[in-house]
């Protein structure tokens, strides 16, 4: 009898081990797969990295060189060092289609601007678009561009001439280029005149908004009438920002807004994660893999 005894506590235990183990498993098993669950939603939360990089005159004198130029063969190879290295250009159209629609953005996006308007850009840096199937985006100051529409005869100088209407609207149509807002002539930085988009030390905010309001509508409409677009982002000139300036931007009806931020972009599908966004100067003298490495890198860990 007690041995008896003693083998049926055995199997009992035996038995309640067991059970214990598998609850165990099973326990540990659901922690695993809630980690994992967790770990999902924490990476496809929608946000995407984004450099955008800011580009401006492009020019092939080797002696104008420099900060704000570059020459069409270093802006070849960086077009053709961005392809190699997996990334596709994108425009601020594809940024709002991803955050009203949903539609993907590609997996390496990277966004190229050319600010300012000049007539280089289309001498130079569209052929290198169209040859390479690229995506830009340029902001023209409309006022420069208004100038040189009215005169012909003064267009068509790589070193000092800006975009006209005309070339704009060539542009555009190949799908290639998206145009956006730069001013119509708030693009200054010499003493006694507006520093870009800022408002003056003895304007009342009522003056300023006026102002600013009176002067972006202006490139809007001209925009709109005469290239066929109407732009959704603003481009800051020299990336002069103040607070009263955005409650006017969003009025317009502006989605987006580029800066001189030097950063890599956080883009959601949250719309005012494309106010501000960020851009890296794009200066001659430095080789492409150097340059776009080093964004690449950081580009990686946002």
């Amino acid at each position: 009898m007690v041995c008896l005894f003693s083998w049926h506590k055995y199997k009992r235990a035996l038995l309640c081990g067991l059970v214990a183990v598998l609850v165990a498993v099973g326990v540990g098993e659901t922690a695993v797969t809630r980690q994992r669950a967790a770990t999902a939603v924490a990476v496809d939360d929608g946000t995407v990295s984004l450099p955008i990089i800011m580009y401006h005159s492009v020019l092939d004198d080797a002696a104008r060189q420099g900060r704000y130029v570059v020459s069409p063969t270093l802006l070849e190879q960086d077009l053709a060092y961005i392809r190699a290295q997996g990334y596709e250009t994108i425009v601020v159209q594809d940024l709002l289609d991803y955050v009203d629609h949903g539609k993907p953005l590609p997996e390496k996006p990277i966004m190229l601007t050319f600010d300012d308007g000049y007539y280089n850009n289309y001498l130079y840096a569209f052929p290198l678009l169209q040859k390479y199937g690229m995506k830009a985006v340029i902001s023209p100051v409309c006022k420069w561009s208004q100038a040189y529409s009215d005169a012909p005869a003064q267009s068509g100088h790589a070193l000092y001439s800006h975009l006209t209407w005309q070339e704009m609207r060539e542009m555009t149509d190949s799908g290639l280029v998206e145009i956006q807002n730069h001013s119509f002539d708030m693009h200054y930085c010499e003493a006694g005149k507006r520093k870009g988009t800022l408002k003056r030390a003895a304007e009342t905010a009522e003056q300023y908004t006026a102002a600013l309001r009176e002067d972006l509508t202006a490139a809007q409409e001209l925009l709109t009438e005469l290239v066929g677009v109407t732009p959704t982002a603003f481009t800051y000139p020299y990336g002069a920002m103040c607070a009263e300036a955005l409650p006017v931007l969003k009025e317009l009806g502006f989605r987006a807004t580029l800066t001189c931020e030097s950063r890599v972009n956080r883009v959601t599908r949250q719309a005012d994660s494309l106010m501000g966004l960020g851009r890296y100067l794009r200066p001659s003298g430095e080789s492409s893999k150097t340059y776009f490495d080093r964004i690449f890198k950081q580009a990686e860990k946002t």
